[in-house]
Protein backbone atom coordinates (compact mmCIF):
# COMPACT_ATOMS: atom_id res chain seq x y z
CA UNK A 1 0.00 0.00 0.00
CA UNK A 2 1.24 3.48 -0.90
CA UNK A 3 1.18 5.52 2.28
CA UNK A 4 2.24 8.99 3.37
CA UNK A 5 2.10 11.14 6.48
CA UNK A 6 1.25 14.80 7.00
CA UNK A 7 2.62 16.26 10.22
CA UNK A 8 1.16 19.51 11.54
CA UNK A 9 2.26 21.74 14.40
CA UNK A 10 1.42 20.28 17.80
CA UNK A 11 -0.50 23.37 18.93
CA UNK A 12 -1.98 24.74 15.71
CA UNK A 13 -5.76 24.90 15.25
CA UNK A 14 -5.66 27.29 12.29
CA UNK A 15 -8.36 26.59 9.70
CA UNK A 16 -5.83 27.35 6.97
CA UNK A 17 -3.58 24.57 8.26
CA UNK A 18 -6.43 22.07 8.57
CA UNK A 19 -7.55 22.93 5.04
CA UNK A 20 -4.03 22.38 3.74
CA UNK A 21 -3.94 18.85 5.12
CA UNK A 22 -7.48 17.96 4.02
CA UNK A 23 -6.93 19.17 0.46
CA UNK A 24 -3.68 17.27 0.11
CA UNK A 25 -5.22 14.10 1.57
CA UNK A 26 -8.07 14.28 -0.97
CA UNK A 27 -5.73 14.74 -3.92
CA UNK A 28 -3.46 11.89 -2.82
CA UNK A 29 -6.50 9.62 -2.52
CA UNK A 30 -7.14 10.20 -6.23
CA UNK A 31 -3.61 8.91 -6.84
CA UNK A 32 -4.16 5.80 -4.72
CA UNK A 33 -2.05 7.01 -1.79
CA UNK A 34 -3.36 6.77 1.76
CA UNK A 35 -2.49 9.80 3.87
CA UNK A 36 -2.52 9.95 7.65
CA UNK A 37 -2.78 13.44 9.13
CA UNK A 38 -1.34 13.89 12.62
CA UNK A 39 -0.37 16.75 14.90
CA UNK A 40 3.30 16.76 15.80
CA UNK A 41 2.52 16.06 19.47
CA UNK A 42 3.41 12.41 19.98
CA UNK A 43 7.18 12.92 20.21
CA UNK A 44 7.81 11.47 16.72
CA UNK A 45 11.54 11.08 17.37
CA UNK A 46 13.78 10.98 20.42
CA UNK A 47 17.40 10.20 21.23
CA UNK A 48 17.90 7.01 23.23
CA UNK A 49 21.23 5.39 24.07
CA UNK A 50 22.90 7.93 21.81
CA UNK A 51 20.80 7.00 18.77
CA UNK A 52 17.77 8.54 17.08
CA UNK A 53 14.63 6.52 17.67
CA UNK A 54 11.75 7.32 15.32
CA UNK A 55 8.13 6.44 15.99
CA UNK A 56 7.21 7.23 12.41
CA UNK A 57 7.21 3.89 10.59
CA UNK A 58 5.50 2.44 7.54
CA UNK A 59 5.36 5.67 5.54
CA UNK A 60 6.88 6.31 2.13
CA UNK A 61 7.20 10.04 2.79
CA UNK A 62 6.16 12.86 5.09
CA UNK A 63 4.78 16.28 4.19
CA UNK A 64 6.16 18.32 7.06
CA UNK A 65 3.78 21.24 7.64
CA UNK A 66 5.58 22.38 10.77
CA UNK A 67 8.70 24.40 11.56
CA UNK A 68 9.89 22.29 14.49
CA UNK A 69 13.47 21.90 13.30
CA UNK A 70 14.50 19.34 15.90
CA UNK A 71 11.87 16.80 14.86
CA UNK A 72 12.43 17.38 11.14
CA UNK A 73 16.17 16.87 11.55
CA UNK A 74 15.74 13.62 13.47
CA UNK A 75 13.08 12.23 11.14
CA UNK A 76 15.25 12.95 8.12
CA UNK A 77 18.28 11.37 9.78
CA UNK A 78 16.14 8.28 10.47
CA UNK A 79 15.67 7.90 6.71
CA UNK A 80 12.23 9.44 6.15
CA UNK A 81 11.86 11.58 3.02
CA UNK A 82 10.47 14.98 3.98
CA UNK A 83 8.72 17.52 1.79
CA UNK A 84 10.23 20.11 2.25
CA UNK A 85 13.63 19.00 3.46
CA UNK A 86 14.85 19.90 6.93
CA UNK A 87 17.44 22.36 5.57
CA UNK A 88 14.96 24.08 3.26
CA UNK A 89 12.49 24.56 6.12
CA UNK A 90 15.19 25.97 8.41
CA UNK A 91 16.54 28.34 5.75
CA UNK A 92 13.06 29.75 5.08
CA UNK A 93 11.97 29.91 8.70
CA UNK A 94 14.67 32.49 9.48
CA UNK A 95 14.10 35.55 7.28
CA UNK A 96 17.68 36.73 7.61
CA UNK A 97 19.05 33.33 6.65
CA UNK A 98 16.75 33.32 3.62
CA UNK A 99 18.22 36.63 2.46
CA UNK A 100 21.76 35.35 3.01
CA UNK A 101 21.09 32.18 1.00
CA UNK A 102 19.72 34.22 -1.91
CA UNK A 103 22.50 36.82 -1.83
CA UNK A 104 25.15 36.86 -4.61
CA UNK A 105 22.85 34.87 -6.92
CA UNK A 106 21.44 37.75 -8.95
CA UNK A 107 18.20 37.78 -6.93
CA UNK A 108 17.12 41.37 -6.28
CA UNK A 109 15.90 42.03 -2.72
CA UNK A 110 15.24 45.08 -0.55
CA UNK A 111 18.37 46.31 1.21
CA UNK A 112 18.59 44.31 4.43
CA UNK A 113 20.60 44.80 7.63
CA UNK A 114 20.82 42.15 10.39
CA UNK A 115 19.99 43.32 13.88
CA UNK A 116 22.42 42.96 16.78
CA UNK A 117 21.87 39.93 18.99
CA UNK A 118 21.23 41.06 22.57
CA UNK A 119 21.05 38.89 25.68
CA UNK A 120 20.44 41.62 28.24
CA UNK A 121 16.94 43.19 28.42
CA UNK A 122 18.44 46.13 30.32
CA UNK A 123 20.99 46.93 27.61
CA UNK A 124 20.67 50.37 26.00
CA UNK A 125 19.89 50.81 22.32
CA UNK A 126 23.05 52.16 20.74
CA UNK A 127 22.81 55.61 19.17
CA UNK A 128 25.33 54.56 16.52
CA UNK A 129 22.97 51.77 15.43
CA UNK A 130 20.08 54.21 15.00
CA UNK A 131 22.37 56.56 13.03
CA UNK A 132 23.51 53.78 10.72
CA UNK A 133 20.06 52.33 10.01
CA UNK A 134 18.42 55.66 9.25
CA UNK A 135 21.43 56.71 7.19
CA UNK A 136 21.35 53.51 5.10
CA UNK A 137 17.62 52.88 4.81
CA UNK A 138 15.94 56.19 5.61
CA UNK A 139 12.31 56.37 6.72
CA UNK A 140 10.00 54.60 6.76
CA UNK A 141 12.04 51.52 7.62
CA UNK A 142 10.69 47.99 8.06
CA UNK A 143 11.72 45.98 11.11
CA UNK A 144 11.08 42.23 11.16
CA UNK A 145 11.61 39.54 13.72
CA UNK A 146 13.55 36.79 11.98
CA UNK A 147 10.89 34.21 12.83
CA UNK A 148 7.21 34.74 12.17
CA UNK A 149 4.48 34.28 9.58
CA UNK A 150 1.06 35.62 8.60
CA UNK A 151 2.42 39.16 8.86
CA UNK A 152 3.25 38.84 12.55
CA UNK A 153 6.48 40.38 13.79
CA UNK A 154 6.63 42.91 10.94
CA UNK A 155 6.72 46.59 11.91
CA UNK A 156 7.19 49.94 10.20
CA UNK A 157 9.04 52.85 11.80
CA UNK A 158 8.25 56.29 10.37
CA UNK A 159 10.82 58.26 12.36
CA UNK A 160 13.70 57.92 14.81
CA UNK A 161 11.42 57.74 17.84
CA UNK A 162 9.38 54.94 16.29
CA UNK A 163 12.51 53.05 15.29
CA UNK A 164 13.93 53.34 18.80
CA UNK A 165 10.69 51.99 20.30
CA UNK A 166 10.59 48.99 17.96
CA UNK A 167 14.28 48.24 18.49
CA UNK A 168 13.67 48.23 22.22
CA UNK A 169 10.84 45.71 21.75
CA UNK A 170 12.78 43.30 19.53
CA UNK A 171 16.35 43.70 20.80
CA UNK A 172 16.41 40.30 22.55
CA UNK A 173 14.81 38.55 19.56
CA UNK A 174 16.64 37.79 16.30
CA UNK A 175 15.57 40.55 13.90
CA UNK A 176 16.46 42.54 10.82
CA UNK A 177 15.95 45.95 9.24
CA UNK A 178 14.75 46.28 5.67
CA UNK A 179 14.32 48.98 3.08
CA UNK A 180 10.71 50.13 2.74
CA UNK A 181 9.56 49.83 -0.88
CA UNK A 182 7.05 52.65 -1.11
CA UNK A 183 5.88 51.68 -4.60
CA UNK A 184 4.65 48.38 -3.14
CA UNK A 185 3.18 49.62 0.15
CA UNK A 186 0.12 47.52 0.94
CA UNK A 187 0.62 45.48 -2.23
CA UNK A 188 2.68 42.44 -3.12
CA UNK A 189 2.66 39.32 -5.23
CA UNK A 190 2.33 35.82 -3.77
CA UNK A 191 3.55 33.05 -6.06
CA UNK A 192 3.20 29.35 -5.27
CA UNK A 193 5.92 27.21 -6.81
CA UNK A 194 6.06 23.41 -6.91
CA UNK A 195 9.33 21.85 -8.00
CA UNK A 196 10.47 25.26 -9.20
CA UNK A 197 7.41 25.69 -11.43
CA UNK A 198 4.96 28.52 -10.75
CA UNK A 199 1.49 26.99 -10.37
CA UNK A 200 -0.51 29.95 -9.00
CA UNK A 201 -0.06 33.67 -8.44
CA UNK A 202 -2.13 36.39 -6.86
CA UNK A 203 -1.68 40.07 -6.27
CA UNK A 204 -2.50 40.94 -2.65
CA UNK A 205 -3.68 44.39 -1.66
CA UNK A 206 -4.50 45.89 1.74
CA UNK A 207 -6.36 49.18 2.14
CA UNK A 208 -5.22 50.17 5.63
CA UNK A 209 -1.96 48.31 6.23
CA UNK A 210 1.47 48.29 4.61
CA UNK A 211 1.35 44.49 4.99
CA UNK A 212 -0.80 42.76 2.38
CA UNK A 213 -1.31 39.35 4.01
CA UNK A 214 -4.73 37.81 3.40
CA UNK A 215 -4.84 36.81 7.08
CA UNK A 216 -4.59 40.50 8.01
CA UNK A 217 -7.45 41.54 5.74
CA UNK A 218 -5.69 41.83 2.40
CA UNK A 219 -7.61 41.03 -0.79
CA UNK A 220 -6.31 38.80 -3.55
CA UNK A 221 -6.74 38.79 -7.31
CA UNK A 222 -5.37 36.49 -9.97
CA UNK A 223 -2.13 37.70 -11.54
CA UNK A 224 -0.53 36.66 -14.82
CA UNK A 225 3.21 36.18 -14.41
CA UNK A 226 5.82 37.40 -16.84
CA UNK A 227 8.58 35.04 -17.94
CA UNK A 228 11.05 37.11 -15.91
CA UNK A 229 9.11 36.53 -12.67
CA UNK A 230 8.69 32.83 -13.48
CA UNK A 231 12.44 32.51 -13.97
CA UNK A 232 13.06 34.46 -10.75
CA UNK A 233 10.82 32.10 -8.76
CA UNK A 234 12.51 29.08 -10.27
CA UNK A 235 15.91 30.46 -9.26
CA UNK A 236 14.70 31.15 -5.71
CA UNK A 237 13.14 27.69 -5.32
CA UNK A 238 16.22 25.91 -6.59
CA UNK A 239 18.63 28.02 -4.53
CA UNK A 240 16.76 27.11 -1.34
CA UNK A 241 16.17 23.47 -2.32
CA UNK A 242 12.40 23.80 -2.04
CA UNK A 243 9.91 21.27 -3.32
CA UNK A 244 7.06 23.63 -2.48
CA UNK A 245 6.98 27.28 -1.43
CA UNK A 246 5.24 30.60 -1.44
CA UNK A 247 7.39 33.46 -2.72
CA UNK A 248 6.44 37.03 -1.82
CA UNK A 249 7.52 39.63 -4.34
CA UNK A 250 7.39 43.41 -4.04
CA UNK A 251 6.81 45.75 -6.97
CA UNK A 252 9.92 47.96 -6.96
CA UNK A 253 10.39 50.97 -9.21
CA UNK A 254 13.13 49.11 -11.08
CA UNK A 255 11.46 45.70 -11.13
CA UNK A 256 10.42 42.86 -8.83
CA UNK A 257 12.11 42.34 -5.47
CA UNK A 258 11.99 39.10 -3.49
CA UNK A 259 10.74 39.93 -0.01
CA UNK A 260 10.23 36.58 1.74
CA UNK A 261 9.97 32.86 1.02
CA UNK A 262 7.62 30.59 2.99
CA UNK A 263 8.29 26.85 2.88
CA UNK A 264 4.79 26.02 4.21
CA UNK A 265 2.70 28.73 2.56
CA UNK A 266 -1.04 28.21 2.93
CA UNK A 267 -2.71 27.71 -0.44
CA UNK A 268 -6.43 27.86 0.42
CA UNK A 269 -6.68 31.56 -0.36
CA UNK A 270 -4.78 31.42 -3.62
CA UNK A 271 -6.77 28.38 -4.80
CA UNK A 272 -9.98 30.30 -4.20
CA UNK A 273 -8.76 33.39 -6.05
CA UNK A 274 -7.05 31.71 -9.01
CA UNK A 275 -9.02 28.43 -9.25
CA UNK A 276 -5.68 26.66 -9.58
CA UNK A 277 -5.50 23.22 -7.98
CA UNK A 278 -2.35 23.73 -5.96
CA UNK A 279 -2.98 20.64 -3.83
CA UNK A 280 -3.12 18.43 -6.92
CA UNK A 281 0.09 19.94 -8.31
CA UNK A 282 1.92 19.26 -5.05
CA UNK A 283 0.50 15.76 -4.64
CA UNK A 284 1.40 14.81 -8.23
CA UNK A 285 4.90 16.22 -7.78
CA UNK A 286 5.50 14.17 -4.63
CA UNK A 287 4.00 11.07 -6.26
CA UNK A 288 6.47 11.41 -9.11
CA UNK A 289 9.42 11.85 -6.77
CA UNK A 290 8.51 8.84 -4.59
CA UNK A 291 6.86 6.31 -6.89
CA UNK A 292 8.01 7.15 -10.44
CA UNK A 293 11.71 7.69 -9.82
Amino acid sequence: MKKGLILNNAYSTLKSSLNQSARLKDEFAKLGVQIDVKPNNFFPATIEDGNIKSKVCGYDFCIYLDKDKYISDMLEKSGLRLFNSHKAICDCDDKMVTSIRLANLGVKMPETIPGFLCYDPDAKIQTSALDYIEGELGYPVVVKTSYGSLGKGVFKADDRGGLYKIMEEVKCIPHLFQQFIKESSGTDLRVIAVGGKCVAAMKRTAENDFRSNIELGGKGEKFELSDDIKNLCKKVSEALGLDYCGIDILFGKDGPLVCEVNSNAFFGGIEGVTKANVAACYAEYIYGKIYLK
